[in-house]
């Protein structure tokens, strides 16, 4: 029987879905956060973690390489991947926000400047906002640029807040809520159907 190829984003949501996946009896005995393997099979010897950054989750998946993966909405949002979306799993749950200094008021004459990991998503919401917007994407803590004067406001993945507020920055808007989502190669489907279903199956049950 051929195996069926999970890809896990490393991090909490790995550990969380590894103790989802074992609560409906899929156990990886050699599996451990602090491990460096990339790698597990569990124990029945028909399923594989794959460990990946989260970003290349819905790529793997996409592409076949693997049958099925967990990864935030956030980075299906922007990076739209040719895959089923099966199933929000409730975990890693959060809230993609715009957020800028208290006293920023937004105006429709003057182009709105953002800071952001998510460009796509960013330009995409204030394109349907009817505000023109220009979208600097950066890779590190966005919260430096409305700080240093870079961009007006930030677009960001907000979970407690406390990041932004050691900053002086706070929600101006709520965007989206965001959460865990279990994906599945459109092909693997329909060639592994009857081992791929179980977990879906099972996961549904607990969620």
């Amino acid at each position: 029987m051929e195996s069926v190829k999970i890809a896990l984003a490393k991090g909490r949501l790995a550990e969380d879905a590894v103790k989802m996946l074992e609560s409906i009896g899929i156990k990886f005995k050699d599996y451990s956060p602090k491990s460096r393997k990339l790698i597990f099979v569990d124990d029945s010897e028909k399923i594989k973690l794959v460990f990946v950054k989260s970003a290349d989750v819905p790529v793997y998946v996409e592409k076949g390489a693997v049958d099925m993966g967990v990864v935030g909405k956030d980075i299906l949002m922007e990076n739209k991947a040719d895959v089923y979306e099966i199933l929000n799993l409730n975990m890693g749950k959060c809230k993609m926000c715009v957020a800028g200094f208290n006293e920023y008021e937004f105006n429709t004459n003057k182009k709105l400047i953002v800071g952001t990991k998510y460009p796509n998503t960013a330009k995409n919401y204030f394109n349907k906002k009817g505000i023109l917007s220009e979208v600097i994407k950066l890779g590190g803590s966005v919260e430096l640029a409305p700080i240093l004067g870079l961009s007006d406001v930030i677009v960001d993945i907000v979970e407690t807040g406390r990041t932004l507020k050691e900053n002086g920055l706070v929600v101006l808007e709520e965007m989206y809520d965001i959460s865990a989502r279990l994906i599945v190669n459109k092909v693997s489907l329909k060639t592994k159907s009857q081992n791929i279903e179980r977990i879906i199956e099972g996961l549904e049950s607990i969620v």
